[in-house]
């Protein structure tokens, strides 16, 4: 079941039958037994969209995404970035290849600075090799300069220059998740996959972070998806959204076409406990 939306850009993200099962054995029909936590998932994501992906809690969301950029293994189905597949290549290879990653559980480096946690990611872009770091002649230190003031302007943009200095991880909440966003930039990719940003965030913050995500998908030519938990934010700026419930694609459409979806309806309603996503 692919997207339908009218766009003639080109495909960035293509998804296909895409199954992930925990626990399972492996025969010569399939994965049989364990846990299904993705089954036959279907999306395609064209260049400068932003696309939602809902849905309640457990519903497999992230491991979709922990598939994606390569932290879990493939069961089943296809994953293709560009028109090159994903599947079965390493997480740093997909990094590089110009996929961005934030997560659900804020990743800073803990006892890095604001500066440092933003110049880290310019790093496998820097051009220099093994010896010249060690030597530090100056060719490094001119590009070292240079990553310095690309960080620096990657933080202004976040608002978060003047706590360049400080220890990423005494920031407050609201200003760790903006840092975490600057440094998946600073990775320099195509296509930004956004776990959650507005978690944890107070009413003002959301506000801020949804003109955020605008300014930097046109700052940086950059394709979206993004999953989140406020409906305000996913209803307020994503054009396509895919909602899944039990690991499968439930709906898909436009914001007032997914709202008033019966399966969508029922799935929220029945579903405020806990879990996992």
């Amino acid at each position: 079941m692919m997207s339908t939306n009218p766009s003639g850009r080109p495909l960035v993200l293509e998804i296909n039958g895409l199954s992930k099962n925990f626990g399972g054995r492996e025969t010569a029909s399939g994965s049989e037994g364990g846990l299904w936590a993705v089954r036959d998932f279907d999306l395609a994501v064209k260049e400068g969209e932003l696309v939602g992906l809902i849905g309640p809690n457990g519903a497999g969301k992230t491991t979709v995404f922990n598939m994606i950029n390569g932290l879990l293994s493939v069961t089943a189905g296809g994953i293709k970035y560009h028109g090159q597949s994903l599947v079965g290549a390493r997480a740093h290879a997909i990094t590089q290849s110009g996929i961005g990653r934030t997560f659900q559980n804020i990743r800073l480096f803990p006892q890095l600075s604001v500066l440092d946690n933003v110049r880290i990611a310019y790093h496998p872009h820097a051009g220099y090799g093994l010896l010249s770091s060690i030597w530090q002649g100056g060719g490094f230190l001119e590009k070292e300069r240079e990553l310095t003031e690309k960080a620096q302007d990657i933080l202004a943009i976040f608002d978060l220059q003047d706590r360049q200095d400080e220890i990423g991880s005494n920031l407050p909440y609201g200003e760790q998740r903006r840092l975490e966003i600057a440094r998946a930039l600073a990775g320099e990719p195509r296509l930004l996959l956004l776990d959650e940003p507005a978690a944890g965030m107070n009413p003002r913050e959301v506000h801020t972070l949804m003109d955020l995500i605008h300014f930097i998908r046109e700052q940086f030519k950059l394709t979206i998806v993004l999953i989140e938990h406020q409906m305000r934010v996913v209803m307020g700026i994503c054009e396509w959204i895919t909602v899944m419930d039990f690991g499968e694609v439930i709906a898909r459409g436009t914001a007032d076409e997914v709202s008033n979806n019966p399966k969508v309806i029922e799935a929220y309603l029945g579903k405020q406990g806990g879990g996992h996503s």
